[in-house]
């Protein structure tokens, strides 16, 4: 049974540090840019965006201009996050790749 016991133990251990990775991917804020530094967009660990500036000079602009801007670096932002969340799991569940022969993550 304490072989049971160490794999249960390891279990826990696994869950709290994907919960501890999971929170600090939600408090990382990543910044997308786009058009030279035009327009800028921070978003937060699930995406929401947090602030958003658009350069005075494009408002004189064509706006389809400015949406393909703006959506240029949101997506840039939701990268960084995405890329952010990944080394966080990674670096959580580095440890536990012997925790049971054979036993894939989820994710």
């Amino acid at each position: 049974m304490k072989d049971m016991a160490d794999i249960m133990r390891q279990a826990q251990e696994m869950q709290t540090k994907i919960a501890e990775a999971q929170a600090k991917a939600e408090a990382v804020e990543a910044d997308g840019v786009a058009g030279a530094g035009l327009v800028k967009m921070t978003l937060k660990g699930k995406g929401e965006m947090v602030s958003l500036e658009i350069d005075p000079s494009l408002m004189g602009d064509d706006a389809e201009i400015l949406e393909d801007l703006i959506k240029a670096a949101h997506n840039e932002a939701r990268r960084s996050l995405e890329q952010a969340a990944e080394t966080a799991m990674s670096e959580a569940t580095a440890s536990l790749g012997g925790m049971m022969p054979g036993f894939k993550m989820p994710f």
